[in-house]
């Protein structure tokens, strides 16, 4: 589902950060005419990333893994601690749950693979430029079942931490960011808990806020590190904290 637009509204500022002038050069092709996108600039390296934000301002950032001084994961995770950060998305040519798991963890807002059809890169700036992650309900499940793999001690050290957090929420908000950790929509939440979709909204921005995170799929990784998504056979219940 394509992501809504007014006429009215800018375009979106991207940068693309990747190693391999050719991949670069197809990206800037594929991208630069994109309706509702303006390519502002780009990077080959991640030790580039800070002077090319500070140069160009953009909203996104396109984000290669693999290059060479320092790689997509290392320069995500030092852009998402500055203040107003541009969204990330990390750029892949395969798929790596470890690596995407701590791209999420650092802030990213998800992660397409260098084979996706252009159209669907080009909706998955848009979406993310739109405050909606690109990693659909499955692609977290899996993410969450990698990390359910770890070992016990970090499990426990993890569940420990992020009830700590949980515990300052309130219980609305709690409802909240389960229904966020099961991948479900503001419109599923607001209809399952009997709320509007701008409730919704303002409760989610308040989780962010609280929580100190980035975006929703963080909600979901805490959510499932908590341990709150003790679901039943249909996956529509979850449990609140204390």
């Amino acid at each position: 589902m394509s992501t809504p637009r007014s006429p009215e509204a800018p375009p979106v500022r991207l940068a693309v950060v990747d190693d391999d002038p050719l991949v670069r050069a197809g990206l800037a092709l594929m991208l630069g005419g994109a309706d509702g996108i303006d390519l502002v600039g780009e990077g080959a390296d991640g030790t580039e990333v800070r002077a090319l934000v500070d140069r160009s301002h953009p909203d996104v950032v396109l984000m290669d893994i693999r290059m060479p001084v320092m790689d997509g994961l290392a320069a995500t995770e030092e852009l998402r601690r500055r203040p107003g950060a541009p969204e990330v998305i990390v750029l892949t040519t395969f798929h790596a749950d470890e690596q995407v798991l701590r791209a999420i963890r650092a802030g990213a807002a998800g992660f397409v693979l260098k084979d996706t059809p252009p159209a669907q890169i080009v909706e998955a700036v848009l979406r993310v430029a739109a405050g909606e992650p690109v990693l659909s309900p499955a692609v977290t499940r899996r993410l969450m079942a990698h990390a359910a793999g770890d070992p016990a001690d970090d499990r426990r050290a993890r569940r420990t931490h992020a009830r700590q957090r949980f515990a300052g929420l309130g219980a609305r908000e709690q409802d909240v960011a389960t229904a966020v950790g099961r991948g479900s929509s503001n419109a599923e939440i607001a209809a399952a808990l009997h709320l509007s979709v701008a409730t919704v909204k303002t409760h989610v921005s308040r989780i962010l806020a609280r929580l100190e995170l980035g975006n929703r799929v963080q909600i979901a990784l805490l959510v499932h590190d908590a341990g709150l998504l003790h679901e039943d056979e249909d996956g529509t219940r979850g449990s609140r904290l204390g």
